[in-house]
């Protein structure tokens, strides 16, 4: 497992522990990963083994912790399905999600539908958003970056927020 970051103490209020980094993990033959081991403490310690494993666009899969998941849903339902951006928000997540438990070895899996639209074989990309984690094929998330240069307009739009 390469290692290219961390789980860190938020700075902001009080001590608060998030999902960061970049592991480059392998996919088994049969669509598991092995959580990083940073990762897997902490999501053992504050949230369990269950997640909510789906995609928005099928271009990698984001795992969830039931918990954040849940949150996401409470959100949605207060909003109601009625709103054309909730239905394709939930025809997406659905479509790509399914329910998951982490096993005894710290595996994960990603079921056959996700992992195919992914493309997610061999070594993958596994990178900490604060409460959840994507997964991505290694190259295709490089060619994203090269892709998508972080411009002028995006600093400036950071330091709008105090970045």
């Amino acid at each position: 497992m390469e290692w290219s970051g961390a789980l860190a103490k938020g700075l902001v209020g009080e001590v608060d522990w998030m999902l960061r980094g970049h592991y480059t993990v392998r996919m088994d033959e049969k669509g598991r990963i092995k959580l990083p081991a940073a990762y897997r403490r902490y999501i053992e310690e504050h949230y369990g083994a269950e997640f909510y494993v789906t995609s928005l666009t099928g271009e990698c899969a984001r795992l969830y912790p039931i918990e954040e998941w849940m949150t996401i849903e409470e959100k949605l339902q207060e909003k109601g399905t009625s709103h054309a951006f909730v239905r394709k928000f939930l025809d997406r997540t659905n479509y790509f999600g399914q329910l998951a438990e982490v096993d005894v070895q710290g595996r994960l899996l990603v079921h056959p539908l996700l992992r195919s639209s992914a493309e997610l074989i061999g070594n993958v990309a596994v990178l900490g958003y604060l409460h959840y984690l994507e997964v991505w094929e290694l190259d295709k998330f490089k060619a994203r970056i090269d892709g998508q240069p972080f411009t002028d307009d995006d600093a400036a739009r950071l330091a709008e927020l105090g970045i």
